[in-house]
């Protein structure tokens, strides 16, 4: 029973915390509530008897816990009555319904997390923290500051919503552009912890790679715009791929040697559509650029079909539209499918000798490849082992000594 609860925590956690955050007006109170209602989950279900709608018990049960907690510590206090007949009206349980209104709540949670009076690093952070649900420690590596500093963040990011009386919606059509960038981002941080989870004995979460693909559509309805295009294209695209990555044990399979008959050609297809919409637009972004890439990749039967000098020339433009370290070290793995090994090689030395990616593991891993190539085998066993040093994912510890004893047969070692 307690691995049922808990496929239903990774599951339904964070739509049910975003839901609770919405009735109860207040980020720590629904965080407060929403672990109440799993420990009331675990003292009262039983196989024979969970409900046909998880979801929608734990968010009553949240909000019911919620309200006796004000009444017990106000001790009906008159001045806060108010509150408890706003959140409970008329005594009455509150029905929950697949609405839109439901639907929007985790839409309405990236917004607040985005508002203009949040700091960018704060709203990055607390986006991670409360849509994804990434400990502290996870966003601090994923930032590369101490875990402290994330924490502060978080916190004061929350003191602001509650002091400025942040509004928790989706704001009007007039005002999503300006906010589009932000929370197009977070839906990305969203998606690529679901595509490749920053820790943990799973390459994929599944679930925030589906809750991220159904936030870009339904951002895509609220605002038609090419970036919106392009994100969703680049998801589905990627999404796509994702029974072919793993072996049946989990083990982690690269791109080139994936099984594409497992590709999910629906998605494919509908990604493709994504894509051409978003580069006909009158400008192309960095997300519709990043869609064309995925793109390339997915129309290649086999991998030697793959337009790598295509890729490349997107690479480019990708770097004028959005300059990245790991865009570059992207560009460099391209580089070296036209242009050999040691071209790539190249390029991730100079961005390992300016440190902007000192702490990234794949660029270790990277350049450990390169060697091997090459025929540098010390090197690259160096190479690998610090990559190792610096992973928190189980499925490429496990590549990572694979490669590692490879080498070790090789040189007898």
């Amino acid at each position: 029973m307690n691995a049922t609860i808990d496929d239903i925590y990774r599951s339904q956690s964070r739509r049910v915390l975003a839901t609770l955050i919405r009735l109860l007006g207040d980020f720590d109170r629904a965080e407060e509530a929403l672990h109440d209602a799993f420990a009331a989950a675990a003292q009262q279900w039983t196989e024979e008897t969970i409900p046909a709608n998880p979801y929608a018990w734990l968010v009553s049960a949240g909000r019911f816990r919620a309200i006796d907690h004000i009444r017990r510590r106000t001790r009906f206090d008159a001045s806060r009555a108010d509150i408890t007949d706003s959140l409970y009206p008329e005594g009455e349980m509150m029905e929950i319904a697949e609405s839109q209104e439901i639907e929007d709540d985790m839409l309405r949670l990236i917004f607040t997390c985005c508002h203009p009076l949040i700091p960018a690093e704060a709203q990055m952070a607390m986006a991670l923290r409360e849509v994804c649900g990434l400990t502290t420690e996870e966003i601090a590596h994923a930032f590369l500051v101490p875990a402290p500093t994330v924490a502060q963040r978080i916190v004061r990011a929350k003191n602001r919503i509650r002091a400025a009386h942040i509004p928790y919606e989706v704001p009007a059509k007039t005002e999503l552009p300006e906010r589009l960038a932000q929370v197009l981002h977070v839906i990305y941080l969203v998606f690529n912890e679901g595509y490749s989870a920053s820790s943990g004995a799973a390459i994929v979460r599944a679930d925030l790679a589906a809750e991220a693909i159904r936030l870009g559509r339904l951002l895509l309805t609220l605002l038609p715009d090419p970036e919106v295009a392009g994100l969703l294209s680049m998801m589905l695209l990627q999404d796509s791929r994702r029974l072919a990555r793993t072996s049946a044990s989990g083990d982690l399979i690269l791109l080139a040697d994936q099984n594409r008959s497992l590709w999910d050609g629906a998605k494919i297809r509908e990604g493709l559509a994504f894509a051409a919409e978003a580069m006909a637009g009158e400008s192309v972004g960095s997300y519709a650029l990043q869609a064309a890439i995925a793109a390339e990749h997915a129309r290649a039967i086999t991998p030697d079909q793959t337009d790598w000098r295509r890729i490349v020339a997107l690479y480019d433009l990708l770097l004028v539209a959005h300059p990245s370290p790991v865009v570059e070290l992207n560009r460099a793995v391209a580089v070296s499918m036209c242009d050999g090994p040691a071209a790539g090689l190249r390029i991730v030395d100079d961005l390992l000798g300016e440190e902007r990616l000192a702490r990234y593991h794949l660029a270790h891993a990277a350049r450990a490849d390169f060697l091997r190539q090459l025929g540098r085998d010390d090197d690259a066993r160096r190479a690998y082992e610090t990559a190792l040093s610096l992973c928190h994912q189980e499925p490429e510890q496990a590549f990572l000594h694979k490669r590692l004893a490879e080498l070790a047969g090789k040189t007898g070692r």
